[in-house]
């Protein structure tokens, strides 16, 4: 059975997505911890990060980094953290986020029911950030995400 993240990739679900390429997507977790948390998900299903074909870990790696460069252009927070913890879906994503301190870094603090205006403003925020950055393509469209 596919994973939910792989549903929402084949546009089964709905997400907020900040970047689609060929090997990974980008949208924003329903969960945020906070304004603009982006899970970075390859499009292959692969539980464990560590059983990724190495090529497509790096790939992964530079998606989050320039997810991570568009939340610091659109939320100027004090540092953008990313991590891997994999216990809620069985299909590998990195979590990049805004953090002001390490205690940001705990999911126990994670909304459990975001206000859609304040997500749709936060996916927004970040699309923007990325065509600003030069990844309008992966991007798409900065209000709707939608692929040109």
């Amino acid at each position: 059975m596919a994973s939910v993240f792989t549903r929402i990739i084949d546009g089964e679900l709905p997400a907020r997505f900040v970047w689609r390429d060929p090997e990974v997507v980008a949208f924003l977790s329903i969960n945020p911890i906070s304004r603009g948390h982006t899970l970075v998900v390859p499009r292959a299903e692969v539980d464990h990060w560590v059983d990724l074909e190495e090529a497509l870990w790096r790939r992964c790696n530079e998606v989050a980094l320039r997810i991570g460069r568009a939340i610091q252009r659109a939320f100027d927070p004090p540092r953008v953290g990313q991590m891997i913890a994999g216990f809620e879906v069985p299909h590998t994503h990195v979590h990049v986020l805004q953090i002001h301190d390490l205690g940001d870094l705990d999911f126990s603090k994670a909304a459990s029911d975001p206000d859609p205006a304040w997500m749709d403003d936060a996916a927004e925020r970040v699309r923007q950030a990325l065509h600003e950055l030069g990844h309008a393509e992966e991007a798409g469209d900065p209000f709707t995400g939608e692929q040109r």
